[in-house]
This record gives C-alpha cells, sequence and structure tokens, in this order.
C-alpha cells in the first residue's frame, strides 16, 4: 500500500524552525562579536607645553622735550625715526641777543678780575708805602712837638708856636691811622680785597646765567633714542613748556602682553619665548619672561606680563607693534604621553593626578588606574600605570570587560583626520585673542 503524501503544513513548519535556528545564531553571534575601536599606543615622546598670546613692543622711556624760553625757531637738525646720541642737538632758537648779553657778561667778568689783579699788585704795595711815609712824618712832627715844648719853656717861642706844633702833630697822626686802615683793607683778608673779589664773583656768575642762558637757545637729546613724533619748523615761534619732540629713550627692548589670569599658574619668569611680529612672518627672535605684573586687572580678567628681548634687538621693531608671543611653560624631554581624550571621567574627590583608562588586554577594554604628570591642552603625561607598547581605549564610555578589537584602516580614516596627539607632542595654549601666525618648531 503506498505511502499517503505529507501535509503542505509540515513543510512549512520545518522551513519556519531552520529560520529560526539560523537567526538565533545570527543573534548569538552579534552579542558576542567583537566592537571595533580606535587605540592609541603608549610611547615615550618629549612633551611641550606653550601658551600663546598677543604683545606689543614697549617703550621704556618716552620723553617729550621742549624749551624753556620763548622763542623763534632757527634750525630742526632732526627728522621723525633718527637715532640721536646723548646730548645731541636737536632743535635750535635765534640765539643773537643771548650772544650779545653773554659776551658783555664775558667783558665785565674780564674787568673784574683786571680790578683785583690791581689791588692784589699795586694797592697794597702803595698802601704800605703811604703808611710808611705817615708814619715818618708823624716821628717828625712829635719830635718837632719836643723841641717847640723846651723853647717855649725857655721862653725863645710862644705859645702859639706850641698850638701849631701839637696841631700838627694830630694831624700827622691821623694821616697815619688812614694809611693803616688802607694797608688793612688791602691785605688778603682786607675789606678793599674782599670788595674786589665779590665783583669778580658777581662778574663771574653773570657769564653762567649768560651762557645758561644761551645754552637753552639749543634743545639736546637727554639721552640715546630715537625721534617718534616731530611737531615743530624752522620759523615757529615757541613757548616754554610746550612739546617740540618726542624721543623714546634707549634701553633693554620690552615686550608686554595681557595674558588671561587662568594661565598665571603656567608663567615663570626666566620663561623662554619665541616671537613673531605680525609684519615679519618668517623673523622669528627670542625673547625672555622678565616679571609679572603684582596685580590682576579687575576690568579685563588679564595680568601684565613683560618679556626681555635676547640677543641683538630686530631692526625691524617698531614701538607698539604687535606681536604673536609662545611662551614654553613646561618640557619633557622623554615621558609616556597620553591623550586626554582617553582618560575616563574621574569621580569626585579624586586626586588631580590620579585617573583611569581603557587598556585593550586579551581582547577587552580592562580598566586600569595611573597616575598623571604634566598636563597639556590635549595630553597628559603618564608617571605609573602603562608601560611603552600598551593599547589604550580612545573611547573611555566603553563598558568594562567589552569584547573589543583595534578597528582597520578603513574604521580609523575618519579618526586620523583628528589626530589624538598634538603635532611633534607639543600642546598650545592661547590665553589671549586669536594668534595671526603659525609657530614652527
Amino acid at each position: 500500500m503506498p505511502d499517503s503524501p505529507r501535509p503542505w503544513w509540515t513543510r512549512r513548519l520545518w522551513w519556519l524552525i531552520a529560520a529560526l535556528v539560523l537567526a538565533g545564531l545570527a543573534v548569538a553571534g552579534w552579542l558576542t562579536r567583537a566592537q571595533p575601536v580606535a587605540v592609541f599606543t603608549v610611547s615615550a615622546q618629549p612633551l611641550v607645553r606653550t601658551l600663546q598670546f598677543t604683545g606689543r613692543v614697549k617703550t621704556p622711556a618716552r620723553v617729550d622735550v621742549g624749551v624753556t624760553v620763548t622763542g623763534r625757531v632757527l634750525q630742526v637738525r632732526v627728522r621723525e625715526g633718527d637715532l640721536v646720541t646723548p646730548g645731541a642737538p636737536l632743535v635750535e632758537l635765534e640765539a643773537d641777543e643771548w650772544q650779545a648779553a653773554w659776551q658783555q657778561a664775558q667783558a665785565n667778568w674780564q674787568q673784574a678780575q683786571a680790578r683785583l689783579g690791581s689791588v692784589q699788585a699795586l694797592a697794597l704795595p702803595s698802601a704800605e708805602a703811604s703808611l710808611a711815609q705817615a708814619e715818618a712824618t708823624l716821628r717828625q712832627a712829635e719830635r718837632e712837638l719836643a723841641r717847640t715844648r723846651e723853647l717855649v719853656a725857655q721862653q725863645f717861642y710862644s705859645q702859639s708856636r706850641l698850638d701849631e706844633a701839637q696841631r700838627s702833630v694830630a694831624v700827622a697822626r691821623a694821616q697815619r691811622d688812614v694809611a693803616r686802615v688802607q694797608v688793612q683793607a688791602n691785605r688778603p683778608q682786607g675789606a678793599e680785597r674782599a670788595g674786589s673779589q665779590a665783583q669778580l664773583a658777581a662778574a663771574k656768575a653773570a657769564v653762567e646765567v649768560a651762557r645758561a642762558k644761551l645754552d637753552q637757545a639749543t634743545v639736546h637729546a637727554p639721552g640715546a633714542g630715537r625721534v617718534l613724533v616731530r611737531s615743530v619748523e624752522p620759523g615757529q615761534i615757541v613757548q616754554a613748556g610746550k612739546s617740540l619732540l618726542t624721543l623714546s629713550v634707549a634701553g633693554p627692548t620690552e615686550l608686554v602682553a595681557q595674558v588671561d589670569e587662568r594661565y598665571l599658574g603656567q608663567l615663570q619668569v626666566g620663561q623662554r619665548a619665541a616671537v613673531l611680529a605680525d609684519a615679519y612672518p618668517t623673523q622669528r627672535f627670542e625673547a625672555v619672561v622678565d616679571r609679572l605684573a603684582p596685580a590682576v586687572n579687575a576690568q579685563s580678567g588679564a595680568v601684565e606680563v613683560t618679556l626681555l628681548v635676547q640677543g641683538e634687538r630686530p631692526t625691524f621693531l617698531r614701538e607698539d607693534m604687535t606681536l604673536s608671543i609662545e611662551v614654553v611653560t613646561a618640557r619633557e624631554a622623554s615621558v609616556l604621553a597620553l591623550p586626554l581624550r582617553a582618560i575616563r571621567e574621574p569621580a569626585a574627590g579624586t586626586p588631580a593626578d590620579q585617573a583611569s583608562v581603557l587598556v585593550l588586554s586579551d581582547g577587552r577594554a580592562q580598566v586600569r588606574a595611573v597616575k598623571l604628570g604634566l598636563r597639556t591642552l590635549d595630553q597628559a603625561a603618564v608617571r605609573s600605570g602603562l608601560r611603552a607598547g600598551e593599547q589604550v581605549v580612545l573611547d573611555p564610555t566603553l563598558a568594562p570587560g567589552t569584547r573589543v578589537r583595534v578597528q582597520s584602516s578603513a574604521e580609523s580614516a575618519a579618526a586620523k583626520a583628528s589626530p589624538a596627539a598634538g603635532e611633534g607632542g607639543v600642546s598650545r595654549d592661547r590665553a589671549a585673542g586669536g594668534i595671526s601666525q603659525t609657530f614652527s618648531r
């Protein structure tokens, strides 16, 4: 007896069972497959942290130069941009009147010198001769008086003759006293000599006053520097106190910048910097941090940083020129570096140097505690917890223990478009404004 045919629904049942088995196998495979991840291979490299900001050239000192007298400008000897040496003449006024006054004062001084020389050479000897003559006359009168007294006593002369002899003695004594006074006056400490010396000193002072006024007709450079502003021309009437020229006094070339106070902790005196002038982007020069302002500007929240140019001052620098400055704030010659985006979010209260990462181990993402050191914008130095050659998962949000595999070249093409580490291990923090030039290291 032949077999009866199977019902149609039996064949469909077997197909359904087979489909369910295949679907289960597909789900199990999907659930157990390794997830592709981007990884970073830890290796030793230099790590440099720099801070970029905009600054300007600072003039050490600006001096407004003018005249102290009113007059007409005869000549202006400098132009804007000229370098001047200390004492160099800058502006000259018409000085004919002051020149004549000075020459007259010199003549008076020479006359006073001649008068004093005359007193020293002639007056004293003449006074001493007059004194000697007066003393001799007095002695003769006294002898004559004594003889007259004897003759009057013997009644050879009358009383009137005695009176006349006495008057002669009195006159001779007065002349002697006058001569003594003249001698005393003409001696080195005498009044006549002192008067002549006083006249000489007054004449000399007059010469100095006239010379000083004549000197005021020429404006001299107070020190070495450069002419920034010239606001005077020949023929112009100028008055005392009016600024005619503005000079920048030569000194160490300083650069100043306003840096956001958030980066103050990274800056220290003595740090070296690379500087570019926006107008000369190919001529880099070196500077060093010289000082930090003791206070933060309350309005801008910035601190003033002053740097000194190292070596010879670039000739193209101008006062107030805009500069791009890059200061090296930290440097590690060789250290294990880790991208910051690979670090897992720390728990509250965790010390700043303690963190954790996901390390690729036995095909799974395993949690590893690490100790961090120097940090930049995109990297951190690893002090402990990792070894060179280990692979760190760049997705810290992945669940620990997940099966993972290193993604293929095609899968990582997008990630390579935005590299994990800074170029050449250099991280550049921008502390103020946009930097118009790119630094090449």
